[in-house]
């Protein structure tokens, strides 16, 4: 394969994924372990901050419940106040070894605000994924410059690049409508 596809390739797959990293903690109707798990502990006396992940186990419970359940239990009370004090708003509830994280339904404006965050992380993506292909573009026209490529590579590959970047936008279009439809969801 060609070196400037396989960097595209490379540099919009990371992109595509970056997208569906941010999306998953932009909260919908429904419980998502995803919400949460990112969350940064300071816990240990304050000596460590670690993710959520790395501290406990997440799972669902009905579609509107997360149970957080803490590899050790003197981080129990450090997981309910990292919980309590993020942006979400969510109210954790200890019972015994584990959290009770009751994820609340979202109101027309909330739903309204998450979908224009949609909007915004999506479209940022889509820039970036254009200026990989700007980026890419303009190392296949020195490579035609410097002779190390044939004129008809050159044209070959950017139309194979541009193939390809619009594909990936479509991609992240379909991301998009999915979170989209997610977050409509009642």
């Amino acid at each position: 394969m060609n070196p400037f596809i396989s960097e595209f390739i490379n540099l919009t797959g990371k992109t595509l994924e970056s997208l569906k990293e941010d999306l998953k903690s932009i909260r919908t109707g429904r419980a998502n372990p995803g919400l949460i798990e990112n969350l940064q502990v300071e816990t240990y006396g304050g000596q460590t901050k670690l993710k959520l992940m790395e501290l406990s186990t997440i799972t669902t419970e009905g579609s509107n419940s997360l149970i957080v359940i803490p590899f050790d239990t003197s981080t129990i009370q450090d997981i309910e106040k990292a919980v309590f004090k993020s942006a979400f708003g969510f109210s954790p509830q200890v019972q015994g070894n584990k959290i009770i994280v009751r994820i609340p339904s979202l109101s027309q404006e909330q739903r309204d605000k998450l979908i224009k965050l949609v909007n915004d992380k999506t479209e940022e993506k889509k820039v970036i994924i254009r200026n990989h292909r700007d980026d890419i573009r303009k190392k296949i026209k020195n490579a035609f410059e410097k002779k190390e490529i044939t004129e008809d590579e050159k044209f070959r590959i950017e139309k194979e690049i541009d193939n390809m970047s619009q594909n990936n936008i479509q991609e992240a279009q379909k991301i998009k409508e999915i979170k989209e439809k997610e977050i409509l969801e009642i």
